[in-house]
């Protein structure tokens, strides 16, 4: 029995001892505080660098989100690789917003969050990945196509690779890019999809999927065929599922192991 106990009592603190939640009083860029979720492979060592994956959620989710959906600590531990979940504040589309005295969250995740990982972890920063979900799969692909010296490669899965095609066009995106309308350029140049030629001649690991019965499932198709019409290699996936957390919890394990198999070729 006590040996029973002893076990619990020490896997309980070998799960714990792998997460850590921080926090970032981003004045400047968000005007309030980001929390961050860390999770650590279970072996963790300072002499060890390891390889990351920013992590994204969806709209109106939180950091604590993704960890509903899948084990995040087991996917650190099998895999090998530090999982950082940084909170979207719901609605940001981790962008930087066109009205100056908004939300700046893509110069606070390359400002702020970035350096901060690489400066408080032992990691190895020729492997920075990301990805996300819908909201967070835009972001991740916005973040990586406009910064791609910073990561080895991005996901997206069921992404707004399209922001036309998005239900929030007319709310939460407005507030960041303005009045939507078919003559506002700015649903376009911040569109994912329209960034991929900036990708070109460049080798990374790029992984996406869509659910067939996803509303946006026209927006990973327009993906593709740009990737196509680039030659940019990409690995895509349309599959049977909607634009629900339940798709999501089978899809980023696919991203895992992508990116994991990318590390080992």
């Amino acid at each position: 029995m006590y040996k029973s106990l002893f076990l619990s009592f020490f896997l309980l603190t070998s799960f714990c001892y792998g997460q850590e939640t921080l926090t970032i009083n981003s004045r400047q860029n968000l005007k309030t505080t980001d929390s961050i979720w860390v999770f650590k492979p279970g072996n963790y060592q300072k002499r060890q660098k390891y390889p990351v994956i920013f992590l994204l959620h969806g709209h109106s989710a939180n950091f604590k989100s993704w960890n509903k959906l899948a084990n995040l600590q087991q996917l650190a531990n099998t895999y090998n690789f530090i999982i950082v979940c940084p909170d979207g504040l719901k609605k940001s589309w981790y962008i930087n917003s066109l009205n100056s005295d908004s939300v700046q969250y893509e110069r606070f995740f390359m400002e702020e969050l970035l350096p901060m990982i690489t400066n408080k972890y032992s990691t190895d920063s020729k492997n920075y990945f990301i990805t996300g979900a819908s909201m967070g799969g835009h972001g991740a692909m916005w973040l990586f196509l406009n910064h791609p010296e910073h990561f080895a490669g991005a996901g997206s899965t069921s992404g707004v690779l399209n922001l036309r095609y998005s239900a929030f066009r007319k709310t939460t995106i407005s507030h960041l890019l303005g009045e939507y309308s078919e003559s506002n350029k700015a649903y376009d140049d911040y569109s994912a999809v329209n960034k991929l030629k900036d990708l070109k001649e460049r080798n990374k690991a790029l992984i996406f999927d869509s659910g067939t019965e996803d509303y946006l499932y026209l927006t990973s198709k327009q993906f593709r065929q740009k990737c196509d019409e680039l030659k940019i290699a990409a690995t895509y996936t349309a599959q049977p599922g909607g634009h629900t957390g339940g798709y999501w919890s089978k899809t980023i394990v696919q991203h895992f192991r992508f990116f994991s198999e990318h590390l080992n070729k």
